[in-house]
C-alpha cells in the first residue's frame, strides 16, 4: 500500500477510503464519486485515491474493459488514442492507480459486480447500474497530461497522449509493478 493511502481515513472494515469517495452517514459510498472532492483534486492536482499533490508529468487512471479494448486497438494500429467522451473518474499517481486496480474489487476481477447504482444516473452514469459486470481486461494507463472542466454538477475529466498501458485480466498482476514503484519512488 503507498504511503499516503495507508494515513487516508477509514471505513469500519478498516479499508482506506480514496480522496474523491463521499461520505453519507459516517460511511464512505465507494460507488460514488463526490463532487467537491473532485473538484478539489482537478483545481490543485491532487492525486484522487490519495489526495496528495501529483507532480507536473504523466499521470494515472484505471480504465474499464471498453476503454481498455479502444487503447489496445488504438496502439496495435499505430493511432494516438484520445479519450474525446469525459469521464467522471480523475487521474493519480502511478503508485496509487496500481494498488486501487487490484483492491477494489470492481476493478481488480472481470467478473466482479458493482454494488450499487448511480445515485442520479445522467450519460455519464447510466452503466453504474448494480449488479453490471466489469467483463473484459481493465487497465491502468498512464497519459502525459489531462483536461478537466468542472460544472455546476459534475466533475469531467479527458486524458490525452497514452504513455503507459498495462492492460489485466486479474489486476494482482500489477503487484510486481506496484512494488518496483514504491522502491523507485521512496515510499
Amino acid at each position: 500500500m503507498p504511503p499516503p493511502v495507508a494515513v487516508r481515513p477509514r471505513d469500519s472494515r478498516g479499508y482506506p477510503v480514496p480522496a474523491i469517495t463521499p461520505w453519507e452517514d459516517g460511511e464512505p459510498q465507494f460507488a460514488l464519486t463526490g463532487y467537491d472532492q473532485s473538484a478539489a483534486c482537478a483545481q490543485q492536482r491532487l492525486c484522487s485515491v490519495c489526495d496528495t499533490l501529483m507532480p507536473r508529468g504523466p499521470v494515472w487512471r484505471v480504465v474499464g474493459a471498453a476503454e481498455s479494448a479502444a487503447i489496445a486497438d488504438a496502439l496495435a494500429a499505430g493511432r494516438p488514442y484520445r479519450n474525446m467522451a469525459p469521464t467522471l473518474e480523475g487521474p493519480g499517481h502511478r503508485a496509487c492507480m496500481l494498488y486501487a486496480s487490484m483492491v477494489c474489487p470492481y476493478l481488480a476481477r472481470p467478473n466482479a459486480r458493482r454494488g450499487m447504482s448511480a445515485a442520479r444516473p445522467d450519460e455519464l452514469t447510466a452503466h453504474v447500474v448494480r449488479g453490471a459486470v466489469r467483463g473484459g481486461n481493465g487497465a491502468v494507463v498512464g497519459f502525459g497530461e489531462y483536461e478537466f472542466a468542472v460544472t455546476g454538477s459534475q466533475v469531467l475529466f479527458r486524458f490525452l497522449d497514452v504513455v503507459e498501458f498495462l492492460p489485466h485480466d486479474v489486476a494482482d498482476a500489477h503487484l510486481p509493478e506496484l512494488e518496483a514503484e514504491l522502491a523507485r519512488s521512496g515510499r
